[in-house]
């Protein structure tokens, strides 16, 4: 208490008075001087416990805070009466409250962390391991048509890897928040060609069909290039999922409130235990494809809902996986 500067100038500034106007007591009268004193010392007395018991009720809160610092997973103060001590006293149980939450969000984040490092580590070693073989058995081979196979392995191998690490890249950029989307009016006919342009030769060689069920004239809003990039990850999870001679049927619908897209491929479907985990990052279901890392869907899904948008998977009544993307209005 006598450390604050303050306290101790309000001391020798309160002895000075009582000092001053306890000699003008007695230069009129003992009695009166006397009075003076003991007023001066009851109303010090008063003064010096009420202060102690203010700065004991402060020390119990500066030792609180300092475990909270050191990682105390309780806080505890003494509940005060209604004044500017229990006024700090609810600011900082906010705050030792809203420093918890941080703390918490950062160690999940570190887990998160580790362990997606963990998952890109795993999923790069397999195309890696792959294409050592591969290079290895190149080296060796005499043959020419042989060389040119493992060649073109090799090649895959490394197309793989550059697809894992850009949609890895693009995935980042999303959880950074650091990518600004724009909101143009889109036609849905051009988006949906826009997406599977990319994939005319992999379809044609797949024997894989893709029918448009669409009304004239029918907008959404949204960034043009990465809902092109969404789309074309699902188209790429009904190829991989239906196989040669697939096909995938997409209808569209408009009403007052949003758009709905539905694309439903022939394939099997999804197992009834994968169907919670579609979306999540480096999730393979049951029929997953040996090719795929489990990290499409997942980007998918994070382009259209930060776009304001919604995408579900189940399977299709008659049979075969169906995804239903809503975009408002």
């Amino acid at each position: 208490m006598f450390r604050n500067r303050e306290f101790r100038q309000f001391a020798i500034l309160f002895l000075v008075i009582a000092g001053v106007l306890s000699l003008v007591g007695f230069l009129l009268s003992i009695a009166t001087g006397f009075l003076v004193l003991f007023t001066a010392a009851v109303f010090g007395a008063v003064f010096f416990l009420f202060t102690q018991k203010r700065y004991q009720s402060i020390r119990q809160i500066s030792s609180q805070i300092d475990l909270v610092l050191h990682n105390e997973a309780r806080l505890f103060i003494e509940e005060l009466d209604e004044g500017e001590l229990s006024i700090l006293q609810c600011e900082i149980v906010k705050m030792t409250q809203r420093i918890r939450e941080q703390n918490d969000a950062l160690k999940r984040e570190k887990e998160y962390l580790a362990d997606s490092l963990a998952d890109v580590a795993h999923q790069l070693r397999t195309p890696l391991t792959a294409a050592n073989l591969t290079l290895s058995l190149l080296e060796n081979s005499a043959d020419e048509q042989e060389r040119k196979y493992f060649v073109r392995e090799t090649e895959e191998q490394l197309v793989r890897m550059d697809w894992l690490l850009t949609a890895l890249l693009k995935i980042s950029r999303l959880d950074a928040g650091v990518v600004t989307f724009q909101n143009e009016p889109l036609a849905v006919d051009r988006l949906l060609q826009m997406a599977l342009r990319p994939l005319a030769i992999p379809m044609e060689l797949r024997n894989f069909s893709a029918q448009l069920d669409l009304p004239a004239e029918i907008l959404i809003n949204g960034d043009k290039n990465w809902l092109a990039e969404a789309l074309q990850n699902i188209f790429k999870n009904c190829m991989e999922n239906a196989g040669e001679q697939g096909e995938v049927i997409i209808r569209c619908t408009d009403n007052p409130l949003f758009t709905e897209l539905m694309i439903q491929d022939n394939g099997p479907g999804f197992a009834p235990e994968d169907l919670p985990r579609l979306f999540e990052r480096f999730y393979r279901g049951k029929n997953a494809s040996a090719t795929g890392f489990g990290v499409g869907l997942a980007l998918s899904k994070m382009i259209i809902t930060r776009q304001g948008g919604s995408i579900t998977a189940k399977n299709a009544s008659q049979g075969g996986a169906l995804f239903t993307l809503r975009f408002p209005k």
